[in-house]
């Protein structure tokens, strides 16, 4: 299941990210030169989270399993007036991928994002090289938009991302019912 983030996570976050600090390295974004330095502590992160839900720009949720957090959906860059969009990122523990849990947790967050807060489209961005996360955008069904060059600094490389984008004029539910057609 998919809930809130919550600041009771904190110990449990910090234990994954540190565990899986190699599996994590190569797809987190980072910050380039000059632009100050990151925050590697959970309450800073939460609460710039919480702060960037409360202004609608942003909805970090928990993969939750069993009462325990195993991993992490974030809702980013929400935007209204004309464009209606936002954009979607994820992780999780090395110890639960491949199970077909983060391709439900994104149906889920794109479900509601789409049918519930009313987004026009949603995006994902994956590197051309991030094998697992091409194979859950293709399990979703999410149509390719293109290749956009430079597109976010990861690893401390500006780095190209394939962009995949759904659109909200498509049946209600609609991700998570390709998920369980294909299951």
């Amino acid at each position: 299941m998919v809930r809130p983030l919550r600041r009771s996570d904190a110990g449990q976050w910090q234990r994954l990210r540190q565990e899986d600090a190699g599996w994590l390295a190569p797809w987190e974004a980072t910050l380039p030169p000059g632009a100050g330095f990151p925050s590697t502590s959970y309450s800073t992160m939460i609460r710039t989270m919480r702060r960037r839900a409360r202004q609608g720009t942003a909805l970090p949720f928990v993969i939750d399993e069993g009462g325990r957090m195993i991993g992490q959906v974030t809702v980013n860059g929400i935007t209204g007036g004309s464009a209606q969009w936002a954009s979607i990122g994820y992780w999780i523990a090395s110890s639960h991928a491949g199970r077909g849990i983060t391709p439900v947790a994104v149906a889920l967050v794109g479900d509601h994002l789409l049918d519930v807060v009313g987004l026009h489209r949603i995006e994902i961005s994956v590197r051309p090289e991030n094998v697992s996360s091409l194979r859950i955008v293709a399990k979703l069904g999410l149509q390719e938009v293109g290749l956009a060059r430079g597109y976010l600094h990861i690893a401390g490389q500006w780095r190209d991302h394939r962009i995949f984008q759904e659109l909200a004029d498509t049946p209600p539910g609609r991700l998570l019912d390709r998920l369980t057609a294909t299951s």
